[in-house]
């Protein structure tokens, strides 16, 4: 079995967020989809589950952060410099907020950064495979 993610999520209105995660590309798994989570998929690897504050408070009594909290920035990988430009179109568009930190160009990686409607931060970055630096560079 190959290796993949789970990231969770605390969210307060489950259909906003999933209309939300489906405007930036992902896709819902009905076979884990409830009334109080629903399965977010963004790669084979990479799912995303968003959970009702009831639900969350069945796997941790710690309390959910303010939505104005950073406990994690987590980062989606695009196939293009537009596509990154897309997604945060897409969060602006859908109850998210874009450009929560300043674009970063970098020439062979660019990203922006963006929030859900809940406030958890992701990151959309692009990176040109060419220009990435070998091993053999870095040392």
């Amino acid at each position: 079995m190959s290796r993949m993610i789970f990231v969770n999520l605390p969210v307060t209105d489950l259909a906003k967020s999933m209309s939300f995660y489906t405007s930036l590309g992902f896709k819902n798994n009905p076979q884990f989809t409830d009334d109080t989570a629903a399965c977010m998929v963004w790669s084979e690897a990479i799912y995303v589950m968003l959970l009702t504050h009831a639900k969350w408070r069945q796997f941790t009594s710690r309390p959910i952060p303010p939505a104005t909290s950073s406990e994690v920035m987590l980062t989606l990988s695009c196939d293009s410099r537009e596509a990154v430009d897309a997604m945060n179109k897409a969060a602006a568009a859908n109850g998210g907020t874009p450009d929560i930190n300043p674009m970063q160009d970098l020439g062979f990686m660019y990203n922006r950064s963006l929030t859900d409607p809940n406030g958890h931060i992701w990151e959309a970055v692009w990176m040109n495979p060419a220009a990435v630096p070998s091993d053999d560079q870095t040392r």
